[in-house]
């Protein structure tokens, strides 16, 4: 079955970002720059588009949000863990890896990629069961991050981190029951381990870590969704690294 890409934004980045784009449908109402853009990129790398009704477009489409524009996709292209550590090394980078622990929910996924993306991440580590893929709804909601960010699907997730570790490495989780991460050195070669949007990290992938990290909250509410706590801790790995 092809995947979708949907939304001007997310076509446009997934064309400049050279994912495997086979055609490209744009409704007959869509007019405007980035539809503009779409085509002439369209047209640079030889992709075919055509213009069909709008109801042509909401058939082919997953998401409600299309703005009249939809690329088919036949695979998502996954990465390998070589190729994360190779593009740490080409930009001169101590590795800094999102591994993501059984997220099932795509928005959930779709907005960590953005963040690992604008946080500067060299990749974002999925295992192949139990956990959404890449899909048109984690596609939409990285803005189009999803183009330009290494994404490896893994089929063991606790012998990924092994090899992280092996390959030096230090792995993090996050989990309320660590130290909060100002108290931790997160400048190194690191992985941050995101859990499940109810569960958490599970248990063998808790243990598995070499530390564990919380987020400070002093509020009513003890819990952030998956994504908002990933981000956080992404931008404090940042902020320590800088």
């Amino acid at each position: 079955m092809n995947n979708t890409i949907e939304g001007r934004n997310p076509v446009f980045e997934a064309l400049v970002g050279d994912a495997a784009v086979e055609k490209i449908y744009i409704s007959d109402t869509a007019h405007g720059s980035q539809i503009s853009k779409i085509i002439n990129e369209a047209k640079r790398r030889g992709i075919p588009f055509k213009s069909v009704s709008a109801d042509r477009i909401d058939e082919l489409c997953q998401t409600q949000s299309n703005q009249g524009v939809v690329a088919i996709v036949s695979q998502v292209d996954y990465c390998t863990i070589d190729d994360i550590f190779a593009f740490a090394d080409k930009k001169g980078e101590k590795p800094f890896i999102i591994v993501c622990d059984e997220i099932t929910d795509p928005h959930n996924l779709g907005a960590i990629i953005r963040t690992a993306n604008a946080t500067g991440a060299h990749g974002v580590i999925i295992p192949k069961n139990r956990a959404v893929g890449v899909n048109a709804v984690v596609f939409k909601t990285s803005a189009g991050a999803a183009a330009h960010t290494l994404i490896a699907k893994v089929g063991n997730l606790n012998q990924t981190i092994k090899e992280l570790k092996e390959r030096g490495v230090w792995v993090t989780g996050a989990d309320m029951s660590g130290n909060e991460m100002y108290r931790e050195d997160l400048r190194g070669a690191i992985a941050l381990v995101v859990g499940s949007e109810g569960k958490g990290i599970s248990k063998k992938i808790k243990e598995n870590c070499d530390f564990l990290v919380s987020i400070p909250m002093v509020g009513q509410i003890n819990s952030l969704n998956a994504s908002v706590a990933a981000s956080v801790l992404m931008y404090e790995i940042l902020r320590q690294r800088r």
